[in-house]
Parts: C-alpha cells; structure tokens; sequence
C-alpha cells in the first residue's frame, strides 16, 4: 500500500459544513431514507409468502436492524466521520476491510435513486401523464440542485416532504381501523407447499423468499451516521437521531402491514403496486385514496432527496481518503461537496433510462446486506481489538446485539438469492470491478496508512 502525502491545504477544500443538524434533524433524515418503502414494495412479500409468513420475515428484519442500528449509534458516536460504515469497517479491518465496505453502501446508494426515479416516473404519469426520460432528468437535476443550495436548507427542505409522506400514512391508518377484520388476514388459500397452512400458505420457503421484501420497510436508516461530520455533537446526535427513526419506522411498518391486510385481505394488498391506494379504495374511502396517491409521491421524494445526501456524503468520504479520485471530495464555498453530488447523479440517471427499477432495487437489497454484514462485524472486532476506545455510546447486549445482525444478514442475503438469483450475481460482478479498481489502483493512492491517521488529520484541518 501506497501512501500520498497531503497537507492542510488539500483537507481545507474538502471539509462539510458542521454544526448544521440536530437529532431532530437526522430522525427525520432517518425516516425520510425510507419512508417510500411504506407505500409500496414491502407487500408482494404478502404474495410470496402469505401475511402470517410475510410478518415472520417483517420480524426477523426488524430484530436485525434494530441490532444493527444500536451497533452503529456506538460506532457512529465513538468515530464520527462522514464514511458511515466505510469509517467503522476501516478502523476495525483496515483499508481493504473498509474500502469493500464502502463499496457495498455504495451499490446500495448509487442504484436505489435510480430506482426510485423509475417509480416516481409511473406516479407521475398517474398524475398528469408524463414520464421517462425527462422526469428522470427533471428530479436529478431539481433535487441535486437543493443540495448543492447547503446541507441546512437540504435537510430543512427534506424535513417538509417527509411530514406529507407520513401523514399520508397515519391517515390511512385512523381510516382503516374501523374496518379491520382479522379473517381477511388469512384470506390466501394454502397451498401444497412444505409447513403449508392457513397462517403460512406458501410454506418455509415463503418467509425466506419474504426476507427482501419485509427490507424494504427498513432500507437505508443506517444511512444516519453519513452526516456525522455535519451534526452539532455527533457523539449524542448521532445515536439519538438513528435510534429515533428506527422505533419510528419500527411503528409504521406495523401499521401498514396490519392494517393494510386486515382491512382490504391479504390477497389484494399482496400484488397491489399501490397499496395503501388500494385499500383504501376497497373500503370506500375514494377521497382519501385520492388525496394519499397525490402524497405518495412525496414518500417517493423523500427517500430519493435523502438517499442523493447519502451517496453524496459517502462519495466525499471514500475520495478524501483516496478511495475514488480524489477531485470527487473538493467542496464548493457553501461546504457542499459538489462533484460527490452530481457526478454520481449522472450514473443514476444513466441506470434509470434501463426502466429496470425492480432489478436495481434487489441490486441495492444485496449491497446492503453485504454492508449489514460487515458493518456489524466491525462493531465485534472493533470491542476484542480496541477496549480503549472512547465510546460515548454503548450498545445494550455489546457484541451479542451485533452478533445478531450480523447473522441474520447473512441469512437475508441468501434470501436475495432465492428471489432474484440475478442481481445476486450481477452484484457480485459490481464487486469484482471494485476489487480490481482497489488493488491496482486505490490502494496505492490513500491518504492515510490507517483510519486513525486520517481523522487526525482531519481534526488538525
């Protein structure tokens, strides 16, 4: 490994603008990363594995963020750089252990925009029947455009459109409680499946095949620690902000699942592309239905808005340390990292002309369980390899609560397998270019030997 000499004038152009958000603030950049998994996605799991087998899977995923989210609110406060996981994974496996990482986050942020993009293109064709190309280019360049405006006024800006998206969701959930009956949970009829029956129609292989789906109302939170250079005190901040949007989403998902399937049957919310839509529509609440189509375009935004910041902050990260070219970390006098926003931006624009925004999504699912994976590996060695580290944070269970999530994982990524063996495997060849990329040439190209000589000198710029 090859190190580059810097000085104080190359971290001076790459330095984010701190002090900037509050734990209110990352809660609601928590939410906002995966609020649009709520309005739809989440509920063909229904379809491939009934609603008792879908709420098996939506349970094992939520043990496994909630264990993941309580390992990074530890790491995130103890390093509180802008890499997220790239910056744990580095100091608790060095360079190759970090920059694999980091590409794993960056699979997952890099193709989910693009994704996303695909699906507010239909809804805004529902609307006023536009879409392709130029719906693509109108929100890239709309939304990279507010960014580019100052984190505090991205965040602000972010903070509105995810009120509308939540809203969306609590009103639909008041207006289908008077018409929840359990029956219509179980209205799929079992089939000849192993373990079949009434609760799990599709069998055992239902709730693995479930696993990717039940993600989706979880997706992304982990991307609070990427702001961690930008918050007032990112040692309390941090933990309090990923922490917070967890047990929020932990709340929706439970209302969407439950209500959605008790009130319209399990059958039709299972293929529904817009669920909380449909189940309105079902017990006759047209008005509402209406009024929450309009708004789910707005938990589509808001996840597209949120996850822009977080490749962008990851990018900046993963360049200033010589990860990528090192031109993609500069910041612009506003402290925004400009190139780090729209170059990546043009890659995702590029991908969504595909129109495969079911593909990329399940590309996204893999990367991130890889990242879960090792993230929480991280938090175990980093406990074994560096007691002495300040930890203003502690994870409740230590390296059990990490152990966790890092096994269940890896059970999520075999699961990723049995629904789309081909992301799976495309993923893989994404990886393969990366490693290539990495050790012909990155890793000849850092900035710093070790994660702790890098935040040194950037606590000296």
């Amino acid at each position: 490994m090859t190190v580059i000499p810097v000085d104080q004038t190359y971290l001076e152009k790459r330095q984010l603008q701190r002090g900037t958000a509050g734990w209110l603030l990352l809660t609601g950049l928590g939410v906002s990363y995966v609020i649009s998994g709520d309005f739809a996605g989440w509920n063909f799991g229904i379809g491939v594995a009934g609603w008792g087998g879908f709420v098996i899977a939506a349970i094992l995923m939520a043990i496994m963020y909630f264990s993941l989210v309580l390992s990074l609110a530890e790491m995130s406060a103890a390093i509180p750089a802008a890499g997220g996981g790239y910056s744990f994974a580095r100091q608790a496996m060095g360079p190759t252990g970090g920059f694999f990482t980091g590409l794993a986050v960056l699979i997952e942020y890099a193709l989910a925009p693009a994704a996303i993009v695909i699906f507010i293109g239909a809804a805004v064709e529902s609307l006023i029947g536009l879409n392709g190309p130029i719906v693509y280019a109108f929100f890239y360049i709309v939304f990279i455009g507010i960014h580019l405006a100052g984190v505090g006024e991205a965040l602000k800006v972010l903070m509105v459109i995810s009120a509308l998206a939540v809203f969306a969701i609590l009103a639909t959930a008041l207006a289908l409680i008077p018409h929840f009956e359990s029956a219509n949970l179980f209205n799929i009829p079992a089939t000849d499946a192993f373990g079949a029956s009434t609760f799990l129609p599709f069998g055992i292989y239902g709730v693995w095949a479930a696993l990717p789906f039940a993600m989706w109302l979880f997706l992304a939170v982990e991307g609070v620690p990427l702001a961690a250079e930008e918050a007032r005190d990112p040692a309390r901040d941090v933990p309090r902000g990923i922490i917070g949007a967890m047990v929020f989403l932990l709340i929706t998902a439970a209302l969407v699942t439950v209500l959605l399937a008790g009130a319209a049957g399990a059958e039709l919310i299972g293929k529904s592309g817009v669920p909380l839509v449909d189940a309105l529509a079902a017990v006759g609440i047209g008005w509402l239905a209406t009024l929450v189509n309009v708004l789910a375009l707005a938990g589509l935004v808001a996840s597209f808005f949120s996850i822009i910041y977080g490749y962008s902050r990851l990018v900046f990260a993963l360049s200033r340390a010589g990860y990528l070219p090192t031109g993609l970390s500069i910041t612009n006098a506003r402290k925004v990292p400009a190139r780090a926003l729209i170059v990546p931006g043009i890659f995702g624009f590029l991908a969504s002309l595909s129109g495969q925004g079911d593909l990329m999504l399940a590309m996204a699912v893999v990367g991130a369980t890889i990242s879960y994976a090792l993230m929480s590996y991280s938090h175990i060695r980093l406990r074994k390899t560096q007691p002495n580290l300040p930890r203003p944070y502690l994870t409740p269970g230590g390296t059990v609560t990490s152990g966790l999530s890092l096994v269940l994982s890896l059970i999520a990524l075999t699961g990723v397998f049995a629904f789309d063996p081909r992301a799976f495997f495309l993923t893989l060849v994404i990886f393969a270019i990366g490693a290539s990329y990495f050790f012909l040439y990155s890793r000849h190209h850092l900035v710093a030997k070790t994660a702790e000589e890098e935040f040194a000198l950037l606590k000296g710029a």
